[in-house]
């Protein structure tokens, strides 16, 4: 009931902006570009219990928001060249940039001949943590567990518990336990082992999630001769850089960028925060990626850029293209900054 609440409510609020970007209303919202995060595009295959759909659009969503895009007036351009191409904008330009978190092989498969078709830079984040097959993704492997089993005991610190898993309510209500759990936990890293625990247990394998699903070393060189695609730093663990040490947090963005560098022959220019939201990423973050050379680094708190955004590049907003909310009005009218000011207010 909650989550069809949620919906409802955010589908008005993308409905209004949609109208009040159409007939002008609210004008002084619009920024000068946007920077829109996807994660899988991928054809939909249709689950009675998917947590994760809002990080899943399909390419012919895709196709329509670049193609609506195109109509609103936007140019595309690579996220590293953005700071440059908004200091020379000229009145009423407007500017978008597309990026991929996490490295999924569908970005490659799915997403690429999409942009290519339009002419459209994208960059992906990479771990390479996940593309070098050494660490799991916790939300994949949690999603398939649950899928698996029909309940499942496990312990979130006060004593074992067992979660009953029979219906898609119930397996939902265990996903954002477990999700509050390892983003609560100081040491996510032992918290996301004791989850795999628990999946290897079941007969779950986590690695074998990766290896499923993200791209390796071969597929993103093979990637980067496309002169359209960029490859950016997304850490090695992809874990919450806030919570880590001075020394943790210096090593995870810039070992990511050495390997990266490795792979594809130049060092990133551009970063991606592990989950982007306040709690993950604090201003010391926001120093490291510059101190680490980092033309740029995005978060994954909502908004669009104006001028000023490139007063501190390495803490831009973007824009989540939603795969609970696949419908092209909602692309500009998330792309005009409307919802955003309305939620400020």
């Amino acid at each position: 009931m909650r989550q069809r609440l949620k919906r409802a409510v955010i589908t008005g609020g993308l409905e209004f902006a949609h109208l009040a970007e159409r007939v002008g209303l609210m004008s002084s919202a619009r920024g000068m570009g946007a920077i829109f995060t996807l994660h899988h595009v991928r054809p939909k295959t249709p689950q009675s219990f998917d947590p994760n759909a809002h990080l899943e659009i399909t390419p012919e969503f895709l196709d329509m928001a670049i193609r609506r895009l195109t109509e609103e007036g936007y140019q595309f351009v690579a996220l590293a060249d953005m700071p440059a191409r908004l200091a020379i904008a000229r009145a009423g330009e407007r500017f978008a940039a597309f990026t991929l978190d996490d490295g999924y092989r569908n970005n490659a498969v799915y997403a690429q001949p999409v942009f290519t078709q339009h002419r459209v830079p994208f960059t992906v984040f990479v771990a390479p943590g996940f593309a070098g097959k050494t660490h799991g993704i916790w939300w994949e492997t949690l999603t398939d567990l649950l899928r698996a089993v029909p309940h499942l005991e496990f312990d979130f610190g006060s004593g074992p518990v067992t979660l009953p898993l029979a219906t898609p309510i119930q397996k939902q209500a265990a996903f954002d336990r477990f999700a509050r759990f390892i983003h609560s936990e100081t040491d996510e890293a032992s918290a996301i082992d004791r989850l795999d625990a628990v999946a290897k247990a079941h007969g779950v394998e986590p690695l074998m999630i990766t290896e499923r699903l993200v791209m390796r070393e071969p597929e993103l060189k093979s990637l980067v001769l496309n002169p359209l695609a960029a490859i950016g730093a997304h850490t090695i663990s992809h874990r919450a850089l806030a919570r880590l040490s001075d020394e943790e947090a210096r090593a995870e963005i810039d070992l990511s960028a050495e390997r990266i560098a490795a792979i594809i022959g130049r060092r990133p220019e551009t970063l991606a925060y592990p989950y982007g939201d306040r709690p993950s990423v604090s201003p010391r973050e926001h120093r490291l990626a510059k101190e680490l050379g980092f033309r740029v680094a995005v978060t994954t708190e909502p908004g669009t850029l104006s001028a000023r955004s490139f007063d501190t590049p390495t803490s831009l907003p973007r824009i989540s293209l939603n795969g609970l909310y696949q419908k092209p009005k909602y692309v500009g009218a998330l792309a005009s900054g409307i919802p955003f000011r309305l939620m400020r207010r």
